[in-house]
């Protein structure tokens, strides 16, 4: 008599994925790792994500695209989009210390990925662009409603914001400092006043 399988809540599985991929990386997290942050078995695991742990980081990454959909919604909604941006980069420096020692997913996905995995990379450089466009359309809306005095290109200043994310969680890492990072991100701001 066999034992009935036992199931999981995929989307709980991936959160948990996702933490063990965002502190030790795609490549130095092992199938013990994942088997034991899931409390999934070897056989569940593969009947569940047939392409292994490369599936399920794809679906760990696709989360965080998720995230940012939520995000552009809410900017779309929002009469002062660029205080919801400037807000999204100010509660960094209210984050904790282990927050700051990981920086971001996607990328430390890119920066991992390059050379290693050009699927895996190509993911992760389509989020951070999508996120970029995002930032560039309220950017523009700021513009056009006054909001923005620099006229600079939308497009420009979107990939600057994006350049922005990417360097703060490097230097998040250097100073997980709260106040430190406070001043930084306040400066950096200025250029979408």
């Amino acid at each position: 008599m066999k034992g009935r399988p036992v199931t999981f809540d995929n989307e709980e599985v991936i959160l948990k994925a996702q933490k063990i991929f965002w502190e030790k990386g795609y490549t130095a997290t092992s199938l013990a790792d994942l088997l034991t942050t899931t409390g999934m078995g070897s056989g569940s695991f593969y009947n569940t994500f047939k392409g292994g742990k490369k599936e399920l980081f794809r679906k760990a990454i696709q989360q965080r695209r998720e995230a940012f959909l939520q995000f552009k919604t809410e900017l779309n909604n929002n009469e002062s989009p660029i205080d919801l941006i400037k807000d999204f980069f100010r509660s960094i420096a209210a984050a904790d210390k282990q927050t700051h020692l990981q920086g971001c997913l996607i990328s430390n996905t890119v920066t991992e990925m390059t050379f290693v995995d050009i699927d895996l990379e190509n993911e992760a450089i389509a989020i951070l662009k999508d996120v970029e466009k995002m930032f560039a359309a309220a950017i523009e809306k700021g513009q056009r409603d006054g909001h923005i005095k620099n006229q600079t290109d939308p497009l420009i200043l979107g990939r600057y914001l994006v350049t922005f994310w990417n360097g703060l969680n490097v230097t998040r890492r250097m100073y997980p400092d709260n106040k430190v990072l406070q001043k930084q991100i306040e400066m950096q701001l200025d250029i979408i006043s």
